[in-house]
């Protein structure tokens, strides 16, 4: 008789990934050519869609778009921040802000970073969503640049060549130009190709244990009338897409907090953020997240120090 597929049968590579979020960030044709247009495309890109900012399902000005096409998962993610510009710009273009971001997210134990202005390389300590000292965790290492910077646009790329599993060309592209008011309009997008193994691997994860796991796109409604909602790999980038928007967005909103305060204040804030999708991003209660946080940022600390090259 066949055991019921459960996290020990699950082959161990789908769930780090499925775990993690994948943390991996694809590049492919499609993004390098949304790349070449840049601020022009940003800019029509928000001009074509004002109404979705201002009725957005999200409750705030925020909505995305992903799809699934061969090996590639890909999801956009827009929506306008209460920063100025300038300000997110300039944090934005260091790599060392990028490490206390991303690690916000909860299978990000700890990052990393080294190199010079403009350009730099960031290792992450990916793993489980409980905490990890960062020796029992998988690194990943990407290469930051900033590809444009002026007074009226910003395009940021984090990539690798390869990762785990059979996954390559991975990038993490981070846009963003300025509003009236103060305001930015930014843009994360976030795309892995995957491998054989694992596309068929996901695809029995999906349809059983992690079939209650999805994103953000409504795909229709249920018996009751409630939306219902892309599962899958979409689900998936969905959700972490998600989740690295909001870790930016905190990180923007906590400069001003005093700076003994300031880490504290930030996993507070993208925990409430994300707490009104429970559907979606419930992860860990509270008082779990807010303490394995605090603890691998040490470990993340204590990690940079012996880095002999910090960037300053």
């Amino acid at each position: 008789m066949k055991q019921p597929l459960s996290s020990k049968t699950v082959p161990l590579f789908l769930l780090f990934l499925i775990a993690s979020g994948t943390m991996f960030f694809a590049g492919t044709v499609f993004a390098l050519e949304i790349s070449n247009q840049g601020e022009n495309h940003l800019r029509s890109i928000y001009q074509q869609n004002t109404t979705r900012l201002d009725k957005s399902s999200f409750g705030l000005p925020l909505f995305l778009d992903s799809f699934e096409r061969d090996n590639r998962v890909h999801v956009d993610v827009y929506g306008i921040f209460n920063s100025p510009f300038t300000s997110i710009a300039d944090v934005l273009k260091i790599p060392a802000n990028w490490c206390d971001i991303v690690s916000i997210h909860p299978n990000v134990k700890s990052c990393t970073y080294g190199g010079v202005p403009g350009s730099g390389q960031l290792t992450f300590y990916v793993g489980k969503k409980t905490y990890q000292p960062p020796e029992d965790t998988r690194h990943v290492v990407y290469q930051y640049r900033t590809v444009t910077h002026h007074n009226s646009y910003m395009d940021t790329i984090l990539s690798a060549d390869s990762g785990p599993f059979g996954t390559e060309g991975h990038i993490m592209r981070f846009e963003a130009m300025p509003l009236a008011g103060g305001r930015t309009f930014v843009h994360v997008s976030y795309e892995y190709s995957d491998s054989v193994a694992l596309r068929l691997a996901a695809k029995v994860y999906f349809a059983t244990i992690g079939r209650d796991k999805v994103g953000f796109t409504e795909t229709g409604t249920d018996d009751d009338g409630k939306p219902t909602y892309i599962g899958g790999p979409r689900g998936s980038i969905e959700r972490n897409a998600v989740r690295y928007y909001f870790a930016i967005q905190s990180f923007m909103n906590t400069q001003s907090s005093a700076e003994k305060n300031r880490f504290k204040v930030r996993i507070s804030d993208w925990y409430d953020r994300t707490s009104h999708y429970p559907k979606q991003l419930f992860d860990l209660d509270r008082k779990d997240y807010l303490a394995f946080k605090t603890s691998e940022h040490g470990n993340q600390l204590m990690l940079q120090q012996k880095i002999t090259t910090p960037l300053q």
